[in-house]
């Protein structure tokens, strides 16, 4: 396969302007090649015909005491949900995950807050919506932001992220062919608030303590690949920081999906990062630097999902703990962070 790449070290351009993921043919748009501070990348061609078509909103929130995710997904062949919700205290988890076989029950749109994504399937609901915080769509919500609703038998919550005015999120196209490429949206330190229930009780996700991350994800695929992903939200130093790292499956493409967000402000990453951990001892601290960031992440749980389906499988460390360290914010001082509670994560997808 041959990739969209820049000249070696060069950045790929930043987008300004709307553009389609896709050309009529269903390849890749070469204009689209890039990286952007908000979700402008035109998707709706990636459902057109079958075969490597991947399609998922992932959605995590932490909180000071628990800690929830959701998934929506199509992979084309199957649709994959999961409901998770995680009591930090006493390490103990709620999950169910579905696999529904020819994706039935997905509803995904086609961009971020283009549409609502639904998932459904046997003792299991999600609802995600977006709100503009005006007109009669917005209901009770307190602003722009998204709704995220899911349940089961054992858990249920209903969380709304915030999105600020001037917030920016990371957008990135991935280049590995024209034919097998991938747009990211990673939108990290979101203000969340509302409620989780767990078996028969509710507690609190109490509006400044609490953060939304996305992981939006439209594209064609690679059938084995593995990858890297670590993400942060808090306060630390009388700054809101946000964390966003990634490894591994984007090398040699000339695109990454680092950053950090300071107060709302994304300072992009063109650099691929060193990442150093043991899986064996996962508890002991990991290491990610580069480009400005010298950042330690010390986990405390170690969430692991196995799937195998022959042909398709996927295996998941994502160890979930607090983020510390140093960066050297362009044009101006070095920022040091720590308490920015979040993840990292090793993934294997034959897919």
């Amino acid at each position: 396969m041959t990739a969209y790449s820049p000249a070696p070290g060069a950045p790929l351009q930043e987008l300004t302007q709307p553009t389609s993921l896709t050309l009529p043919s269903g390849r890749l748009n070469p204009d689209a090649v890039g990286w952007a501070r908000q979700p402008i990348v035109d998707t709706s061609g990636i459902a057109r015909g079958r075969g490597r078509n991947k399609r998922w909103e992932y959605w995590n929130v932490t909180t000071p005491t628990h800690i929830l995710a959701l998934t929506v997904s199509s992979i084309d062949y199957a649709a994959v949900h999961e409901v998770w919700v995680l009591d930090r205290a006493a390490e103990r988890s709620w999950g169910k995950t579905a696999t529904v076989i020819a994706a039935r029950g997905a509803e995904l749109p086609a961009g971020v807050e283009s549409g609502r994504a639904r998932a459904r399937a046997k003792d299991l609901e999600i609802d995600i919506d977006p709100s503009t915080g005006s007109g009669p769509e917005a209901g009770s919500a307190p602003g722009a932001g998204t709704r995220l609703r899911a349940r089961t038998p054992d858990v249920a919550f209903d969380v709304f992220a915030e999105l600020p005015q001037g917030h920016e999120r990371l957008a990135v196209v991935v280049p590995w062919s024209s034919t097998r490429f991938q747009y990211t949206v990673k939108d990290v330190a979101r203000p969340a608030s509302g409620s989780v229930t767990i078996e028969g009780v509710t507690y609190d996700v109490p509006a400044g303590g609490s953060w939304a991350v996305l992981d939006h994800g439209r594209g064609r695929w690679p059938y084995d690949v593995r990858r890297n992903w670590g993400a942060g939200s808090g306060r630390s130093a009388g700054h809101v920081i946000g964390i966003q790292v990634g490894g591994r499956w984007t090398e040699g493409t000339g695109s990454t999906e680092n950053a950090v967000y300071v107060d709302g402000r994304l300072h992009k990453i063109h650099e691929e990062l060193t990442w150093q951990y043991d899986l064996a001892g996962w508890r002991k601290p990991w290491r990610v630097s580069g480009g400005g960031l010298e950042a330690s992440f010390k986990p405390f749980y170690d969430k692991t999902s196995r799937l195998n389906l022959g042909v398709v499988s996927a295996r998941t460390d994502q160890c979930f703990g607090h983020w510390s360290g140093t960066f050297a914010v362009p044009g101006g001082q070095s920022l040091a962070f720590a308490g920015i509670l979040g993840w990292a994560e090793e993934v294997h997808n034959r897919w």
